[in-house]
């Protein structure tokens, strides 16, 4: 008896390791859930290949747009002013900084910025869009998305005639509000500039951070859509003594002005088109940028500059204001990366290329929704049930699993068997003499139970027969041979049903284990609730159902192993009906064939 025990826990535990294989090599992002308080996600893959925004450098820590839509969001299922938002990294665990410039759920649109720490460079990033919180409180963080270098970010999201609001912790916040606020600029709101006067910029403090020394780094970029061809649209201006730097459109072409050096792009902007506008200076050369792309470049260094600057115009010559829109004006203390300009460009274009939006994922599962509070209710003495009731459910499985494997192949194996018999007439001595030099024959009725009830009887007829090959048999001999075979049929049945007791109290005492689990579960929660003197109903409901559960486990461990024994019981009482049908056969035949030759002894 030791040895099938020996071979049953090792089944057992290449069964065990086999399951744990698999649990550990599943792909477990997808399953992995940041907090679950937050009832969907969405990935957002950033996408800077060839097929996607082709930015082959890295362009570092950049502040993404995130514009969502009726197509791409389920706004109904996020609260009305989008403070259930949250963004998280590709590892499902880190938080990112983001801040929502606006949230509109019945237009059914929204922009958000979010801080990326680490851009890809001609490839993809993952990152994640939690909501559907209704107890979530705000988390935006306007000055924690953008990185120190930035110095100034307007995004002209404030109301009518308030001047605009600095979106980083420089708080450079303008001394004038633009002359009109347009709805429908290319992110959100937007400035409109009429090009009257001096009333019609918007003017920039002085500031210590705002200070630019000479040969300092410097970065301007802005989203501009013009409404008229000028002969001279100052978009910004800022003087300093002897030092200026001027940046606007000549007739639709963009310029830049550095003291006397003038750097100007050959493509003009075409009415009434958003076009991003940007430059960069790092101490040894300046230069502009269009549509994310250099425009042109010039030998240089900026000169000091620590005065107030102005938007839409220059306050020192009021004739040349800029007639249009401007939208996303920013200001940085470092020659940004052109890898970064052209992420700018790309992401925050009319056509953006540069992020897919995933399908929505609702949390579901364990430990999440409604199933989440049972199980964090679930006691200690309710969690040992449960344990014992997996095991024992790992067990019945993996005794299902091996029952079934052995019980087909012996069916099978006997299937092969029997028509190998009756193609040799049922000849014990022929069947015997065809299988001792045919060992590939032999494993195929290794499996067959019926072969070992046959081998059994024909090795006793092989003894009875002796040297001399003949054979008589009486009906006492006869009797005998039965006997012998119905002996190995019996332990053919034993061998059947080896094991399947651990079913039988899988089905019994699975239920009872679980019962067990639900009245001391519920034991407790009285008494717990006893002890606090609190009773009302949310006190009580998540204690009794989470005690439920462990009778829930009890059944989930007896009805499979229920339909598994009837299934396998059916399965073994059909090969014991073969084995005794056999017998049957076989004692007949012989009874038939030794019984005639007898009479022929006797005759001659």
């Amino acid at each position: 008896m030791q040895r099938p025990s020996n071979s049953f826990a090792q089944r057992f535990a290449r069964f065990a390791a086999v399951i744990l294989l698999a649990v550990c090599t599943f792909p477990t992002a997808a399953l992995a859930w940041w907090q679950s308080d937050w009832s969907y996600r969405k990935q957002i893959t950033i996408d800077t290949s060839p097929k996607g925004g082709n930015i082959a450098q890295t362009a570092g820590r950049v502040p993404l747009l995130v514009r969502l839509h009726s197509g791409n969001f389920h706004f109904a299922d996020a609260q009305d002013n989008g403070n259930d938002i949250r963004f998280v990294a590709a590892d499902d665990k880190t938080p990112l900084a983001f801040h929502i410039e606006s949230f509109d759920p019945l237009l059914g649109v929204a922009t958000i910025w979010v801080d990326v720490p680490e851009f890809p460079a001609g490839g993809t990033k993952d990152i994640w869009l939690y909501y559907g919180n209704k107890k979530a409180t705000p988390a935006t963080d306007a000055a924690g998305t953008f990185d120190a270098d930035y110095t100034l970010v307007y995004h002209f999201d404030d109301a009518a005639a308030a001047p605009s609001h600095d979106k980083t912790a420089y708080a450079n916040n303008a001394q004038s509000a633009p002359p009109a606020l347009d709805d429908g600029a290319i992110i959100g709101k937007g400035a409109r500039f009429t090009g009257a006067g001096a009333t019609a910029t918007v003017a920039i403090p002085a500031s210590t951070s705002l200070a630019v020394k000479a040969g300092g780094p410097f970065t301007f970029s802005t989203w501009i859509k013009t409404d008229a061809v000028q002969p001279r649209a100052v978009i910004y201006a800022r003087h300093d003594g002897a030092g200026s730097l001027i940046i606007g459109l000549e007739n639709g072409a963009p310029f830049a002005e550095v003291g006397g050096a003038r750097i100007a792009a050959r493509q003009t902007i075409a009415k009434g088109q958003w076009t991003h506008l940007a430059l960069t200076a790092d101490g040894k050369s300046i230069t502009l940028y269009v549509n994310g792309h250099p425009a042109g470049t010039a030998a240089g260094a900026l000169t000091a500059l620590a005065t107030a600057a102005t938007l839409g115009g220059d306050a020192q010559n009021p004739g040349v204001a800029f007639t249009g829109e401007m939208d996303e004006v920013r200001l940085s203390k470092a020659a940004r990366s052109p890898a970064l300009i052209l992420a700018d460009a790309i992401a925050q274009g009319p056509t953006p290329k540069l992020i897919a939006y995933g399908v929505d994922e609702k949390q579901s599962g364990f430990g999440f929704g409604y199933f989440g509070i049972i199980i964090k209710s679930v006691t200690v003495d309710a969690w040992v049930i449960i344990t014992i009731l997996g095991l024992m459910a790992a067990v019945s499985w993996f005794v299902m699993w091996t029952k079934a494997s052995y019980i087909g192949s012996v069916d099978r194996a006997n299937d092969r068997f029997v028509d190998f018999y009756r193609e040799n007439d049922g000849d014990a001595f022929r069947i015997e003499e065809s299988l001792q030099g045919e060992e590939k024959l032999r494993r195929r009725f290794a499996r067959s139970s019926i072969y070992r009830v046959f081998h059994s009887g024909a090795k006793e007829l092989r003894h009875r027969a002796g040297k001399s090959g003949h054979l008589i048999l009486n009906a006492e001999a006869i009797e005998v041979v039965r006997a012998l075979m119905d002996a190995t049929l019996v332990r053919e049945n034993q061998r059947l049903a080896r094991s399947m007791v651990l079913l039988t109290i899988s089905i019994s005492g699975g239920p009872f284990l679980g019962l067990l689990g639900t009245v001391v579960g519920v034991m407790i929660t009285f008494a717990a609730i006893a002890a606090s003197g609190d009773v009302n109903i949310n006190a009580i409901a998540p204690g009794i159902s989470a005690s439920l559960l462990a009778t829930v486990a009890g059944l989930a461990v007896a009805i499979p192993a229920l339909f598994g024994y009837n299934y396998l019981l059916t399965r073994s009482k059909n090969i014991t009906a073969n084995m005794q049908v056999f017998v049957d056969e076989f004692v007949t035949r012989i009874s038939e064939i030794y019984h005639e030759r007898a009479y022929a002894r006797a005759a001659e």
